[in-house]
């Protein structure tokens, strides 16, 4: 038996055991105790064993080695992650989506596994299975972008030397082609919105392209009709709520209980920096919204003291903040009622962005009226329609086809 040698401090170390197998210790780390960390390997023979150290100085080298400690389970982490990590610092929607993703579909499905013997091909297999037993794929695709999230935040901790979700084949989405509203349509909607009880708000809708949560987050103090402008700060959130019974009403949901309390605020920050906006107003917008707030006048006097004074640009008939469900019901009724084609509320934000490039406003001045970050929302968002497609062909056809100056003729 070779005889171990004795190695500097932090050296690695190749020898030879009483066992008969050659062993290798690393130095890769400091333990959370301020020990050394030193990793071990074993093998049949010498060559192997080196082949093995050196190995993992590479990966010490590459920061890809496991951070010292129990394993974590993909369900241990995943629920650490999402209630320690994420949810102090994301916004209430987001946190609502990665909680449904990890306890409905991430846990039961790939919670057993070993947090870094978890592969590329177990999360590809776990989203087959998900659409098979029924999950849309923008459901699994919600799953994938969720597990990649979570799995990049053990990387940077060391917990896992690289992220398999980064590797495997997220679930594919078809784009449903998005058809804006033409001219003549938002032309047909505002004029019968003019009929319904707050049909500014569709005018703000179809000419500023505002979010949801953005036009229902208005308040009267964002608006300044004399200068002819809006600033956006907030967004309105889904209201939630929780029973304040104590559990005695009978009621599965708190939202039916007939004590109910808040269980969260009315609005938040809005999506992002470049949410944060000031946005001019067309003149006729203006007009709108000041025939607007003398109807809303004529509402608080009627309702008397059951008015909620909340300052909201688009209030219910007490004042009160509009639900974003009741919200999108009223725009399927529009829609209805104008004889028009059914589309999604977000629809009329692709169709001021479309109308935009209509007008061949710059592309600086698109982003900062919708609120975006960076350039390629534009792409999303603005959509080549045939009278743009119309345009573009006349263009053609005027410099190849141009007509000839005579009096250029024989020079």
């Amino acid at each position: 038996m070779t005889p171990r040698s004795r190695q500097p401090n932090g050296a690695s170390s190749v020898y030879e055991g009483k066992d008969g197998y050659w062993h290798g210790r690393v130095t890769v780390g400091v333990k959370d105790d301020g020990r050394p960390d030193r990793r071990h390997v074993m093998r049949k023979t010498k060559a192997e064993a080196i082949k093995a150290v050196r190995q993992l100085e590479r990966d010490r080298e590459d920061g890809a080695v496991r951070k010292s400690g129990p394993a974590w389970t993909v369900e241990k982490w995943l629920i650490h992650w999402v209630e320690n990590i994420a949810a102090p610092f994301v916004r209430e929607n987001t946190i609502a989506g990665y909680r449904v993703a990890v306890n409905v579909h991430l846990v039961p499905g790939l919670g057993k596994h070993r947090l870094d013997r978890l592969a590329p091909e177990h999360l590809e297999k776990f989203y087959v299975r998900m659409m098979s037993e029924g999950s849309s794929p923008a459901t699994a695709h919600q799953a994938h972008r969720t597990i990649r999230t979570a799995l990049n935040e053990a990387v940077r901790r060391g917990h896992l030397a690289r992220n398999p979700a980064t590797l495997a084949k997220a679930p594919r989405l078809v784009e449903k082609e998005i058809e804006p509203y033409t001219v003549e349509e938002i032309r047909l909607l505002l004029k019968t919105a003019l009929e319904t009880r707050n049909g500014a708000r569709w005018a703000v809708a179809l000419a500023l392209g505002l979010r949801q949560g953005e036009a229902l987050g208005l308040k009267w103090v964002d608006v300044d009709l004399d200068i002819g402008s809006l600033a956006i700060r907030r967004g309105r959130l889904r209201p939630r709520w929780r029973h304040g019974c104590g559990g005695t009403c009978g009621h599965k949901y708190g939202g039916h209980c007939p004590q109910r309390e808040p269980a969260r605020a009315e609005t938040s920050e809005t999506k992002s920096r470049a949410g944060r906006r000031v946005v001019g107003l067309p003149a006729e917008v203006v007009e709108l919204l000041k025939a607007h707030r003398e109807a809303q006048e004529r509402e608080r006097h009627n309702a008397g003291q059951l008015w909620n004074d909340g300052g909201w640009l688009f209030a219910t008939p007490t004042g009160g903040a509009l639900n974003p469900r009741t919200d999108w019901d009223g725009w399927k009724k529009l829609l209805v009622k104008a004889g028009v084609r059914d589309g999604r509320l977000h629809d009329a934000r692709h169709t001021a962005a479309t109308v935009l490039l209509l007008l061949g406003v710059p592309e600086r001045a698109v982003m900062g009226i919708m609120g975006w970050s960076h350039t390629a929302m534009a792409a999303r968002y603005q959509h080549v329609t045939g009278a743009i497609q119309r345009d573009i062909a006349d263009r053609v056809g005027g410099l190849i086809w141009q007509v000839e100056d005579p009096s250029r003729e024989g020079n």
